[in-house]
């Protein structure tokens, strides 16, 4: 507990150094009417949008945009793509490229440069394949087609995912180093500079939609939630991404601010690796039941999270309510669970043991979700309880990355967006799916992969909704991962800002309809 302690008092002070580098506190400060504010989680580590997901901070700040859009629904609609079709054979799609566009140094957006962008994502990024496979991408005009290994129903919506964002390929060619300087996009604002620590962005002013709110955006990564809080209260930035629910009513009581919140996509849980001692399911099933959700969601995260059960949350429709939770929480029976498993207390010291060692797990958060360190404060203080001893570990989210694909971690807690393309199978292969690169926890199910791929391909809607809900279903009976809850994400903002939209996806953040009222 000490160690967690210190480590988020170490987060909150590299935080306030941060925030000294954003301006002088200042209750009385407004937005600047040529400069946006905003005060966001880590920017990126670079701009290469193959690296990482760092794709998803160049098109949440305005600099990237994708083939389609999706709305509030999860829904595929236009950007730059005007539209698209299937062929008769379920293999071939074409997309007509809107004309309107052009990159921000000017050059019209045709299909041939869409063809030389998606051919640099797959070629640079292993994960560009987690989505879906083409034999061959071909263009004339403003005409794409892509032709698939394998049906696809949802290629759109696949390639609403940030990896896809287009962007001009020649400038890296001439020169461009897109990890620093970042990628020549489509969207309203270019990068003027960058570091790990802070980013300005300057209007594009061959923006294809329409005017452009502000001439420049400042963007400081504050990682820490109580800073970005005292930063938007001190006028320091004048709209914050994902306030923790430590300081939400602050600003829902106060006039000076609007909160803008959504029903989420994302799914807080916890990796099981199952190299090591987890790989006994009563040793799995027993940290689940001793994790009391309803109460976390209730009074740690004061109702800005529903509790959890199930991989997918109840704001999509994948069969939560019908889903059977075999672990819900009972700590009687956790205990059961633990001597099952070979784990009792033999030495009285508190701690369950086995074959003479105590039961020790190493628990890896990262603080830029700001619910992350309370849900591990919470779950180390249960797991207390029936004797199990929680070592956190608060580290930076590149050690997270490499651990979840080694597979060397008793426990994760991540916080993920869990149908980025508007559908959840990406979500469930990415973890839990047999071969792929990201699911380092030991976890393979012949049963359950046959299902991602009936939930991915099959033509009925129907069935590929009941084989999304039958793997959840497999995975809860075989205590695969901790499911903790589904929060509620928010932005809060300065009532002089206009436009400010919180969506389901967490993609379109600063828009060009950001403006001064």
């Amino acid at each position: 507990m000490k160690g967690l302690r210190k480590a988020l008092l170490i987060g909150m002070t590299l935080g306030m150094t941060v925030l000294g580098t954003v301006g002088c506190m200042n209750q009385n400060a407004a937005p600047s009417n040529d400069v946006l504010k905003v005060g966001a989680i880590s920017f990126a580590g670079t701009l290469e949008p193959t690296e990482n997901y760092f794709s998803w901070a160049v098109v949440r700040f305005g600099v990237g945009e994708t083939l389609i859009k999706f709305d509030d629904q999860m829904k595929a609609t236009p950007w730059l793509a005007t539209s698209w079709k299937q062929g008769d054979d379920k293999l071939t799609w074409t997309f007509t490229i809107n004309d309107k566009v052009k990159f921000s140094n000017g050059k019209s957006l045709t299909a041939e440069a869409v063809k030389a962008s998606l051919e640099r994502t797959f070629a640079k990024s292993k994960r560009a394949k987690t989505f879906f496979n083409y034999t061959e991408i071909s263009a004339k005009g403003q005409e794409l087609t892509i032709k698939t290994d394998k049906e696809y129903y949802n290629l759109p919506s696949l390639l609403g995912d940030p990896l896809f964002l287009i962007m001009d390929v020649t400038a890296e060619a001439d020169g461009r180093d897109i990890a620093k300087e970042g990628p020549i996009g489509t969207g309203p604002y270019v990068v003027s500079s960058f570091t790990k620590e802070r980013a300005e962005l300057k209007r594009n002013d061959n923006y294809w939609d329409g005017k452009v709110g502000f001439a420049k955006v400042e963007i400081p990564s504050i990682n820490d939630a109580n800073t970005r809080a005292m930063a938007l209260q001190a006028g320091d930035v004048d709209m914050a991404v994902s306030i923790g629910p430590g300081e939400y009513g602050i600003f829902q009581n106060d006039k000076n601010f609007t909160v803008y919140e959504v029903a989420s996509l994302r799914d807080v849980f916890v990796r099981m690796g199952q190299k090591g001692k987890l790989q006994n399911p009563d040793l799995r099933a027993a940290l689940i039941a001793a994790a009391d959700r309803e109460s976390y969601a209730k009074n740690l995260m004061k109702d800005t999270f529903v509790a959890g059960k199930a991989p997918l949350p109840p704001s999509i429709d994948y069969g939560f309510d019908q889903l059977r939770d075999p672990n819900k929480y009972n700590v009687e029976r956790a205990k059961e669970l633990l001597k099952r498993a070979g784990y009792q207390d033999t030495n009285g010291d508190g701690i369950v043991d086995k074959d003479g060692e105590n039961l020790v797990l190493d628990f890896y958060a990262y603080t830029s979700r700001p619910e992350l360190p309370l849900y591990a404060e919470a779950l180390q203080a249960d797991y207390k309880k029936i004797g199990v001893d929680l070592q956190i570990k608060i580290v930076d989210y590149a050690v997270i990355d490499t651990l979840s694909q080694s597979g060397d971690y008793d426990m994760i807690i991540s916080s993920v967006v869990t149908a980025n393309t508007g559908e959840p199978v990406w979500f469930l292969k990415q973890y839990w799916g047999t071969g792929v690169e990201t699911n380092g926890s030991g976890f393979s199910d012949p049963r359950f992969d046959e299902l991602l791929v009936l939930g991915e391909s099959a033509n009925d809607p129907v069935a590929r909704r009941n084989a999304v809900i039958n793997a959840q279903q497999l995975m809860l009976d075989n205590a695969v991962a901790l499911f903790l809850g589904y929060p509620k994400v928010n932005i809060v903002g300065n009532k002089k800002i206009d436009g400010i939209k919180m969506t389901p996806s967490e993609y379109y953040i600063i828009t060009k309809d950001l403006k001064l009222k």
